[in-house]
This record gives structure tokens, sequence and C-alpha cells, in this order.
């Protein structure tokens, strides 16, 4: 009795061990996990369903195929602007890997590049591994060839990249590697990059010896040009000293100035229009009252859709605007140039719709 009382004490104590080692293991292998970056890349990282959530929602890509995205080109005046394309729906953890792909040069941009414009990213360049953390930063992984670029579009690739990946909510800020080795500066001209980049940092940003970088504020303006009778609009980040009580003001002042005579951009702003009232922003949307040097036909009440697309673009950029209403003093209404009523507050989107064309 005595015997097969030990033999099932012996017994037990063998089954408790083997669990304690079997917890400790797994234990050691969850440790291992966490500390393997390799385990974070992007078929493993959680992260990416608010990403997958933006393209889920669009109604265009689940009937057509195709989806709708901004790639930064370099035109022919060498500004970085926006071009939209249609592109093929991705795999959902491709979406970002996808647009910078459409970054290099000879790549799949190359059948549907309009004349003028030209990729940023050098020839052959991959795109080993894209990794997108909690606080909206993207990891973006390069091959060697990422170096293969002149030092002259060192910033506009910089730009073009920060600028392509963050038209998503989900990703604020672009760090940089290549081949694995996180990069602290750009690899040609030595562009500081530690710490990340992002649309803070400006696009097609003037330069002036006469501004004080360290009391003024970067805001970016929308200009129209045009090449080959088409128009689209050329962002450009000016550093300009304002009060935040009247700062809506001081931006549109500096948006009718323009940025210089020698930027190859439309002057839309005849000079004598005014505001006649303090713009006044509530519940996003930003009031705005002119004088009537605004309008391009007076009879008519028209406003030209070169300016309200320029003043919508510019004012939307902020972060606490979301549309703007233009009103002219002594008029009720104004029109567009189709003779349709603005009789909404506009948004950026409803000049890229076709409802009002």
């Amino acid at each position: 009795m005595w015997i097969r009382e030990r033999m099932l004490f012996i017994c037990i104590s063998l089954i408790i061990v083997t669990l304690l080692l079997a917890g400790c293991l797994k234990g050691e292998q969850t440790k291992e996990n966490e500390e393997d970056p390799s385990n974070n890349q992007i078929e493993e990282n959680e992260d990416w369903e608010s990403l997958n959530d933006e393209v889920d929602n669009d109604e265009q890509e689940k009937h057509s195929g195709t989806v709708e995205r901004e790639i930064y080109l370099i035109d022919a005046n060498g500004f970085v602007v926006s071009q939209t394309f249609q592109l093929p729906v991705p795999e959902s953890k491709e979406v970002a890997t996808q647009v910078l792909e459409y970054l290099v040069k000879d790549g799949p941009i190359t059948e549907i590049l309009p004349n003028g414009f030209r990729a940023v990213l050098p020839e052959d360049t991959e795109v080993l591994s894209v990794n997108l953390q909690e606080d909206g930063t993207i990891i973006i992984d390069f091959s060697n060839e990422f170096a293969n670029y002149q030092s002259e579009d060192e910033r506009k690739i910089l730009e073009a990249i920060t600028f392509t990946v963050t038209q998503f909510d989900s990703i604020d800020q672009v760090h940089l590697r290549m081949e694995g080795k996180e990069l602290t500066e750009m690899p040609v001209n030595g562009t500081p990059i530690e710490g990340g980049y992002s649309r803070e940092k400006g696009i097609n940003v003037t330069q002036s010896d006469t501004i004080d970088f360290l009391a003024s504020d970067a805001v970016t303006m929308y200009y129209p040009t045009e090449n080959d009778s088409e128009r689209y609009y050329v962002p450009i980040t000016q550093y300009i000293r304002f009060d935040e009580e009247s700062m809506f003001r001081q931006i549109i002042e500096a948006l009718m100035i323009g940025p210089g005579y020698d930027t190859n951009v439309m002057h839309v702003f005849h000079e004598d229009i005014i505001l006649v009232e303090e713009p006044e922003l509530q519940d996003g949307v930003l009031e705005l009252v002119f004088n009537d040097m605004i309008l391009k036909d007076t009879e008519q009440n028209i406003v030209s859709d070169e300016i309200m697309e320029t003043l919508t673009r510019t004012l939307t950029e902020e972060k606490t605007v979301e549309a703007i209403r233009v009103k002219v003093e002594n008029s009720d209404v104004i029109l567009n140039e189709a003779g349709e009523q603005y009789s909404e507050p506009v948004t950026k989107e409803y000049f890229t719709s076709k409802d009002h064309m």
C-alpha cells in the first residue's frame, strides 16, 4: 500500500514539473517573438486595421476594382505636385506599399505618367517592408537603389514620399530605412531626418533671406498652373508671421500676394480684392466676406473657379477648417462659372466631384 501511494506521488510530481517547464518555454518563445523585429513586419502588424478600414469604406473600390489615390510627382517646373490616379485594388495589407511603388521611375507609374511629369524614386528601388506603428508612424525600408538620386532631388523625394503616404488618415509621420538600417539623414545630400519626417516640414518651400523661420509658421498654399492645357494645383509652403486671433486673415492676405512671380504659378487675385470682415470659424466652416472685386462677372455675381479652388484648398489645409463659405458684400448669392449657386459651404471634394461640372 505504501509503495503504491509513493508511486502515485511520483507520477503527480512528474506531471506538475512537465507543465511548469512547458509554461516557461512558452513564455520564452513569446518574449523572443516580441523582441524579434522580423515578427513586426507588415504581415503581423495589427495597426494596419485602421488603414484597411479606409480602403474598405471606399465604395468606388468595391464596385469597379480600382481605387482613387494621390501620387506626388515632379512637374516640368520642378514642383512636387499631386496627381490623382485610379489604381488597382491592392491586397488589404499592401495599401501603402502600392502607392510607394508608383513613385519609382520606370515602375508601374510609367504607363499612366502624365506628360511633363516624372517619378521621384530612383529606378529599381524596391520597397522591402512597410511597418505602421500605433502612433501613426510608418517605417519604410527601401533597397540600396534608393540612394541613386541627384542631390537636388533629395528634398523633393522626402516631400513626395511623405505627402503620398500621409494621404491616409492613419499615417502622420515617416521614418526611413535602407536595407534594414535606420536613416538619420538622407544618403546623398545629408538632409537630417532623425526623428521622422511629416507634412509639417512643408512642400515646395519658398526660401527668403528676410524670413525669421523661428518666429514664423509654415503654411501650405495652393496655386493653379497649367501643363499641356491641363490645370492642376501646386502646393507651396510659405513662412509667415501671424497672430492667432487674425490667423485666417493673414493667411488669405499672403495667399493673395502670392509666392512671387518667378515660381511659374498663376496669380488669380486682383490687387483690389479685400476682406471686408474678419473671417469667422464656426463648426468647421470658415466664412469669408470680400468686396465685389472678387467677382469675375459683377452683373451675374460669378466668382472664378480658380479663386474658389485656391481659397478652398489652402484654407482646408488647416485642421480646424472643413469647408469655406464665401460671401460678397451687398450680394445675396454668388455663382460658379457654370452659373450654379454656391448654396452650401465648399469643401475640397467639391472640385473633384463631377456633380457640379
